[in-house]
């Protein structure tokens, strides 16, 4: 007689013995744990396509796009500046906090991560990311753009109608206000990402610049009436971030560095590996509109001012203590790139009176005698003498 699978024949119990009862027990549970495998197995394939797909390029691109967020001046103003609403939502120790972050002063003692370190010949970026406990990931990174000025870097930066042409994360840029007094400025954009909900960025920015024309941008989250949240949309509690745009010493090429910090709501390791994958990409496609930016004719915007026309002068003590720290930046950089070239191109004086003693016994040696002996003590000698070149070389380097 057959037995059943399930140890039930017309509903009653079948008529099986302890051992068949002991294989069909057996059985059943096999087949219990291989349905809660292929459960797991399934679903783990269905997690891991979801993260390929968040971590593609268009994925990264969102999220470099936000870290390299670029203010615009290129939307109606309001009309209302009245003094009672010109509150600095953006203030001088805003650029305080951003010129210490720029100059890594306030994180000595944390540990720090290269992302990313790469160049051609048009552009160069380096990133590196921190991550601590009571605050989102920092990123800190320098991008050099060659054939490149200051002015020009700025005004691609800060022109979101372009932006919009080439960032395809860019739903929608507004401007909401701008105060005269202050040269704050305030902006709604909405940014997508994949398989997500759109986020929303309420934010405000202001631009100083030094003496040296260096040119400072410091961005933060801000709440504005005109601006009630909306279901549809995500928005972003914490976001601070901030540029520094100046000109390479010497040489045709503008550096902007830049600190950014962001709660977008996602998951913190998942951003870091986007961002690592994406960045060198995006760049490159940001170059490639910044190249084409200054060819393509860009019409009057609607309003007359904005936060780049109302740039505001950098205050005199922060201006006078970024004095000090670029010049003993460059004196530094001075100094070590002339002692390196000055170990590399004069001997040692050891190794000047060694080299003439042997080269007069080569030249005696081989004056008087040319006997075999005499030539190989004379290649011996060379020899010598071409190590201890090597050996005076390696020590100069070291």
């Amino acid at each position: 007689m057959g037995v059943n699978l399930w140890g039930y024949e017309g509903g009653k119990m079948g008529d099986v013995s302890s051992m068949e009862m002991w294989w069909l027990i057996n059985i059943r549970a096999t087949l219990i744990a291989l349905i809660f495998i292929s459960i797991f197995y399934f679903s783990k394939k269905i997690y891991v396509k979801f993260l390929t797909i968040s971590t593609s390029p268009s994925s990264s691109s969102s999220l470099l796009s936000s870290t390299l967020h670029l203010p615009s001046a290129s939307s109606p103003i309001s009309n209302q500046d009245s003094q009672s609403r010109t509150l600095e939502v953006v203030s001088d120790s805003d650029l305080k906090f951003l010129i210490d972050n720029l100059d890594e002063k306030r994180n000595e003692d944390e540990n720090w991560e290269n992302v990313i370190d790469k160049k051609n010949n048009f552009l160069s970026y380096k990133a590196k990311c921190c991550k601590s406990k009571d605050r989102p990931l920092t990123y800190l990174s320098t991008t050099v753009f060659e054939c490149c000025s200051p002015e020009l870097l700025r005004d691609f930066y800060m022109d979101n109608d372009y932006r919009k042409q080439w960032d395809k994360t860019i739903l929608d840029h507004v401007q909401l206000q701008v105060y005269t007094t202050s040269g704050i400025e305030i902006g709604r954009t909405i940014k997508k990402f994949p398989l997500l909900t759109p986020r929303e960025y309420i934010l405000a920015w202001r631009l100083w610049e030094r003496k040296d024309t260096t040119l400072y941008c410091f961005i933060k989250d801000c709440e504005h009436p005109s601006a009630p949240r909306q279901k549809k949309y995500v928005r972003v509690e914490y976001f601070r971030s901030g540029w520094q745009i100046r000109k390479v010493p010497g040489r045709d090429a503008s550096e902007i560095r830049m600190f950014h910090q962001e709660d977008a709501g996602l998951n913190v390791e998942m951003a870091k590996l986007a961002f690592a994958k994406g960045a060198w990409s995006f760049l490159c496609k940001m170059d490639n509109a910044l190249r084409n930016y200054s060819s393509i004719t860009h019409p009057p915007s609607t309003p007359s001012v904005s936060a780049a026309t109302l740039i505001q002068k950098v205050p005199p003590d922060l201006d006078y203590r970024t004095d000090i720290t670029s010049a003993v930046s460059k004196s530094v950089a001075y100094n070590d790139e002339s002692k390196k070239k000055k170990l590399l191109e004069r001997p040692s004086k050891k190794f000047v009176a060694k080299a003439l003693l042997l080269l007069g016994g080569v030249i005696y040696l081989c004056r008087a005698h040319s006997a075999l002996g005499t030539k190989v003590t004379v290649a011996y000698i060379l020899t010598k003498l071409r190590k201890r070149d090597d050996t005076s070389r390696q020590g100069s380097h070291s």
